[in-house]
């Protein structure tokens, strides 16, 4: 991957050039930021950049070159690091126990570079479900911090660094006290790329090891760019799911990659009947919402939560413009003027706690059934 083909960014790709074309590339990096901003996509990216043959500058009959800032994506180790089969660069993540036995991550590197191939702004949940997690918890394990001191203890195999490019070290816990004096006195030619997305969750003296470097949520114009590119989709489509996806690549990709129902009908009639509280009509639509399939449920109840949001927005008076078409927009309005602050709040916790169960596969009659008696409830303030 190189910086170019990096969605947005553009402040920190800016920086992590400065760093390698000044030569002051520290021997760890933590690139923090939210789910589907990029930060894996640019460590990839970073990696193949201090791999890349071209890249370190030369001498030639005028003088030393400058090092590149961008990978030349044409020479060997370059197309090793495009498939992520570069021998030294070593990957790290959270996987799950194999055959009752503890798993490292080389076990699933087949799977993991098929992930990336498909989607560098994957998130932790779709990556565990690729290899078949089910309920169980990922982690990166004692075992697999022994493998990374011995895979860091050899020598450079044919690239001008061993690089270590971790994503999620949230996933360490207590088992990252094992790599801090890797850490903080690694090998010769030795570079942690850690890529994380919850600060709190990382040992602090992990944390102070490493060398900081938020990434930015995208903007709307920057997921609609990305959805053009990979996605190839159109303006008016793009910028439909730019609004759902709050800043989200990887949540707009996956809308983009089912096919498109009308979210705003639908929600605005489930809640019509939601109000009504008619058993046969809250059964129907039980039905219907069960045929949609995991994904485009998802998608809906995301949708139906960005409308919430708008929602409250007019309930507290807010001045930002709404983030709505006009179809959408009387609907809110009369909504606001029937719910109160606390309604609202209820109803996006429940609509919530949705996503959570649909992901781990419940029964999506018996969910959305339980949901539409809840609401009805909600609506009479019971």
């Amino acid at each position: 991957m190189r910086f170019s083909d990096v969605i947005g960014q553009s402040r920190t790709k800016a920086f992590l050039q400065q760093l390698h074309q000044g030569g002051r590339v520290p021997h760890a990096l933590l690139l923090l930021g939210p789910t589907g901003s990029g930060s894996l996509a640019l460590a990839l990216a970073m990696a193949q950049l201090l791999q890349c043959e071209k890249a370190a500058g030369s001498e030639d009959m005028f003088g030393p070159t400058e090092p590149l800032t961008e990978p030349c994506g044409q020479c060997g180790a370059c197309h090793k690091a495009q498939q992520f089969i570069h021998p030294d660069i070593h990957f790290s993540y959270p996987v799950i126990s194999k055959d009752s036995k503890p798993a490292v991550s080389t076990d699933y590197l087949p799977a993991w570079r098929a992930a990336l191939n498909e989607n560098p702004y994957l998130d932790v949940n779709q990556w565990l479900q690729s290899i078949n997690a089910e309920n169980k918890q990922g982690n990166i394990n004692k075992d697999e911090c022994n493998a990374i001191i011995k895979k860091l203890s050899l020598k450079v195999f044919e690239g001008r660094f061993k690089i270590l490019l971790m994503w999620l070290p949230e996933y360490l816990g207590n088992e990252g006290n094992r790599l801090l004096k890797l850490i903080e006195e690694p090998p010769e030619q030795t570079i942690f790329l850690l890529v994380a997305e919850t600060q709190d969750r990382i040992l602090n003296t992990i944390l102070s090891r490493c060398q900081l470097v938020k990434t930015d949520t995208l903007s709307d114009d920057e997921v609609v760019e990305g959805l053009k590119r990979l996605r190839n989709l159109d303006d008016n489509r793009s910028r439909q799911i730019a609004f759902l996806a709050d800043g989200n690549l990887n949540t707009a990709l996956a809308m983009a990659d089912n096919p498109a129902v009308d979210d705003s009908h639908l929600l605005i009639d489930w809640m019509r009947k939601c109000y009504r509280g008619f058993g046969p009509d809250l059964v129907k639509c039980t039905e219907d919402f069960a045929k949609l399939g995991r994904e485009n449920q998802k998608q809906f109840l995301q949708y139906s939560l960005y409308f919430l949001r708008e929602i409250m927005g007019f309930a507290v008076g807010s001045p930002n413009t709404p983030r709505l078409r006009p179809e959408e927009f009387q609907t809110a309005q009369n909504m606001a003027k029937l719910l109160g602050f606390d309604q609202i709040d209820r109803m996006a916790q429940l609509l919530n706690d949705n996503i959570y169960h649909i992901e781990r596969n419940a029964n999506p009659k018996v969910l959305f059934l339980d949901t539409s008696i809840k609401m009805n409830r909600i609506f009479k303030n019971n």
